[in-house]
């Protein structure tokens, strides 16, 4: 299923932007010049956050599962543009499941670790998926049994599988059931269709809006991502990356998997627990390259021991204005516009990030040969209005996709050929300011205004104001203050029951809740969040 109208797939190929290979073919052809190369390696510490024990695949290794997991999907029914959710960390089983659904010529449908069984059902119906992979658990989460419960709510949904070590009864082993099958299972390697590299492989879900919106991108949507990516970051063959970011979103896709993918390298998977356990973790393997929040770029770059590592520093549309310090080593400003494009930028000899440049975007600095992957602009402002994100290029979302009930959703373009990505951004003479405004948003939630309205909604409270604080692990959390009715002192245990009780998305439940008198207004009326974050940064650890 191609996802990009033909005049423009002739002109991405024209340019020499797109190619003919797409991502598994890549991964295929490492392993057949590099067969005894490591490919993939689990985290040391996964028996923590996930079922099964760490593993370490070669590429020729690597291959033959992703063969014969392709040619099992295929045995038990899926077929050719069947869509195939996965709601699983950062594993070697999650790399092999991706590959081998893209192998199969499935499209796959990453879905974002916090989600609820709410979200995962009202995402897979929308979309039309047959097959849902899940964990077993994620942390203290019990991912597994929630995926089959979906699967007995869904009734499209055919085949729900399970990657870990304690599976729930009702999904299918993946890893059992292939070892048992052992070399009765081979892929055929059809007559690849036209064009392979143009199909849809993925559907990720936009959430930066009031709702989550599905955005699907063809293998070479991915391979443009990599390409700017691997450019300006100078990744060079064969070298070691560090992911901490998960595979469900174009951070984790765009900035980690698809570079490595494109350099054929070692992929070192990592699920983020402290700051610290991610500096020793790519001091040990050797990093060459670490992804890692913006936010923490400042710390992990005095915790990194070699300054050969090379920094990638990704800023999302939730994140704070990027710190300033001259940083020790390689640093490359990933700045996310959701899930609709990216930019890359090294930070040079000055303390401070460089602003995003209006216009095309095209590699290393200062190159003007190569095909702009991604161009940008902002819309026509009126009266108070702010300006919001435009953008076009090989590696944007072309078609929105069409849901079951017909609504080909949401993604607007304007008259020029851009894709409006209702991000609001602050415009100087230089550039863009980062894609979004801090303050407005939070990462994986949207708009905060939007989650005012639900803390509101709990008993006893007058006002609420949902704020954005910088953490040592995620880069950043959510907190909530709470203004009460008179005469009403609310309890944050029941608050944060009621939360769930209501089946919040986990994204949007905060860390920690400050109860106030007041909230601090602007002058325009409005809630001074900023103020909110500063006097929560001065707080002691304990009360914050």
């Amino acid at each position: 299923m191609k996802v990009t109208p033909e005049s423009l797939v002739q002109e991405h190929h024209e340019s020499g932007a797109w190619s003919d290979l797409p991502l598994d073919e890549i991964f295929h052809q490492t392993a057949e010049t590099h067969p005894d190369r490591v490919a993939i390696v689990d985290a040391p510490d996964r028996a923590t956050w996930t079922g099964g024990a760490p593993r370490r695949l070669t590429y020729a290794e690597a291959d033959r599962e992703i063969d014969k997991l392709a040619a099992f999907y295929g045995a038990v029914g899926l077929t050719q543009d069947h869509v195939v959710g996965v709601q699983s960390p950062n594993t070697v089983d999650t790399v092999i499941a991706i590959l081998a659904a893209l192998r199969a010529d499935l499209i796959v449908s990453p879905l974002p670790l916090h989600w609820r069984q709410k979200n995962v059902l009202d995402a897979l119906n929308s979309i039309g998926a047959k097959g849902l992979i899940a964990a077993d658990r994620i942390e203290t989460r019990d991912v597994g049994t929630a995926a089959r419960d979906v699967a007995a709510e869904l009734f499209s949904l055919r085949f729900v599988f399970g990657l870990g070590k304690d599976i729930p009864d009702g999904l299918i082993e993946l890893g059992p059931m292939l070892a048992e099958m052992g070399d009765e299972l081979q892929f055929e390697r059809s007559e690849p269709r036209p064009d392979p590299a143009d199909h849809a492989a993925t559907i990720c879900w936009s959430r930066s809006g009031e709702e989550n919106m599905p955005v699907s991108r063809c293998h070479n949507h991915w391979t443009s991502c990599g390409t700017l990516v691997i450019n300006e970051a100078h990744i060079k063959e064969a070298g070691n990356i560090v992911l901490p970011y998960s595979l469900s979103g174009l951070t984790g896709l765009g900035g980690g998997l698809v570079p490595w993918l494109m350099t054929a390298g070692t992929l070192h998977l990592h699920h983020p627990t402290s700051l610290a356990n991610l500096a020793d973790h790519a001091k040990a393997v050797k990093a060459d390259v670490v992804l890692a929040p913006g936010p923490l770029a400042q710390t992990l770059d005095r915790k990194l021991g070699d300054v050969n590592t090379t920094l990638l520093a990704a800023w999302n549309i939730s994140s704070p204005q990027p710190t300033t310090f001259v940083p020790r080593r390689r640093m490359v400003d990933l700045n996310i516009a959701d899930e609709f494009a990216l930019t890359a930028h090294a930070r040079g000899p000055s303390a401070k990030s460089r602003p995003i440049p209006l216009g095309k975007h095209q590699g290393p600095e200062g190159c003007e040969s190569g095909p702009a992957l991604v161009e940008i602009a902002v819309s026509e402002t009126f009266e108070d209005q702010m300006p919001t994100l435009l953008v076009r290029g090989p590696m944007v979302p072309d078609i929105g996709w069409r849901t079951l009930n017909g609504n080909q959703r949401r993604l607007r373009w304007e008259g020029n050929g851009y894709l409006n990505t209702n991000i609001k951004v602050s415009v100087t003479d230089e550039g863009l300011n980062g894609f979004g405004v801090p303050g407005l948003y939070a990462l994986g939630t949207g708009n905060l205004e939007t989650i005012d309205v639900i803390y509101s909604s709990y008993p006893g409270i007058r006002e609420a104001a949902a704020f954005v604080v910088e953490d040592p692990v995620l880069g950043a959390r959510m907190y909530a203050a709470l203004v009460p009715e008179p005469g009403h002192v609310p309890d944050a245990g029941a608050f944060f029951a009621y939360l769930d009780a209501e089946g919040v998305d986990l994204a949007k439940i905060p860390h920690r809740v400050l109860i106030l008198q007041s909230l601090p207004r602007n002058d325009d009326g409005t809630v001074c969040r900023d103020r909110l974050t500063l006097r929560t940064q001065r707080l002691p650890a304990a009360v914050a």
